[in-house]
């Protein structure tokens, strides 16, 4: 079998397979595989390895003569035509669960570098601009005893209201559908995206990437939020309308912004949001922990070599596909 891995892997996981088959792979570090190339080396794949930024539309489907599986070293899917894919009787694998933790941490280190303004503290040294000391000198706004609002309490927003615990927070949550887990667990209330927005001195945005969700953050709702408030968007980047977080953030709507996630990524360096100084902005690194990235390598993997195979992936996208 062939198979395609859009990004470079280190030989140790790459190497087992080559007994058994013809493995292409995409050799330049931390740059997507060019779409051209992509689309090139689709025609004879059986097998694709593939990660968040490669798009599988209908395009790339029909190219694929031949694929039988797409692997993403992701929770999420939406950059593939799942009902294409589900058609073709190709499976999708993805790697659910794995990152939790690991995307947790970075979310609340995400909500304490906002509202204690760490990036325009840390650029305050750096600049040469601290002189000496003022009784209110880059203060920021408290966590300790604060209320967080989190959209979206699946296993990562559970994780994430767990940390909020230690601090003693007030937790509120909107889901679409409640979670009484949550709720006897964590003592987290469930109320109206309004009421939660209202309330709330730390907004989480947590949601999947849907229809339903697409620009669900506008001007309506950062007018909603308190001018102290902090918000927070590790999800998706097509969760929010980004000219309205600007606006929000420069016209006192709200106090900061937490980003590791945007509409097109990679972002740019001079990108608006990106040069607010109430922003902290970081490259999509969620789940950038070492012992997780070789979890979600390995599951990747693991669904790759079972769906060449015909097989049930260990976690699968369009569990449809197997009826094909």
């Amino acid at each position: 079998m062939r198979l395609l891995f859009t990004r470079a892997l280190d030989p140790e996981w790459i190497e087992p397979l080559k007994d058994e088959h013809d493995i292409r792979m995409w050799t330049e570090e931390n740059i997507p595989m060019p779409r051209e190339l992509f689309l090139k080396e689709l025609e004879e794949a059986d097998g694709v390895f593939t990660n968040l930024t490669d798009r599988f539309d209908v395009e790339a489907f029909e190219r694929a003569k031949r694929l039988k599986v797409v692997s993403t070293m992701a929770v999420g899917y939406d950059n593939i035509d799942i009902k294409e894919a589900t058609k073709r009787g190709v499976s999708v694998g993805h790697t659910p669960g794995v990152l939790t933790e690991a995307t947790a941490d970075l979310t609340f280190a995400l909500l304490m570098a906002t509202g204690r303004r760490l990036r325009e503290s840390i650029d305050y040294v750096r600049n040469d601009q601290w002189k000496s000391w003022g009784p209110f000198m880059l203060t920021g706004q408290a966590i300790y005893g604060t209320t967080l609002g989190i959209i979206g309490m699946g296993r990562i927003g559970q994780a994430v209201a767990k940390r909020a615990k230690g601090f003693n927070m007030t937790l509120l949550y909107h889901n679409r559908s409640r979670n009484e887990q949550a709720e006897k667990e964590l003592g987290a209330t469930y109320c109206s995206l309004d009421h939660l927005l209202a309330r709330s001195d730390y907004v989480v945005l947590l949601a999947p990437s849907t229809d339903e969700t697409r620009k669900m953050m506008g001007p309506a709702q950062f007018q909603k939020m308190k001018s102290t408030a902090h918000f927070i968007n590790t999800s998706r980047g097509t969760n929010v309308d980004e000219q309205a977080l600007y606006r929000a953030l420069t016209e006192g709507w709200i106090a900061g912004a937490g980003l590791d996630v945007y509409e097109k990524e990679p972002i740019s360096a001079d990108h608006p949001l990106v040069q607010l100084p109430n922003v902290v902005a970081l490259p999509h690194i969620g789940s950038a922990e070492v012992g997780t990235r070789r979890e979600m390598v390995r599951l990747a993997i693991e669904n790759l070599l079972l769906g060449i195979k015909g097989k049930s992936l260990t976690h699968i996208a369009n569990p449809e596909v197997l009826e094909k």
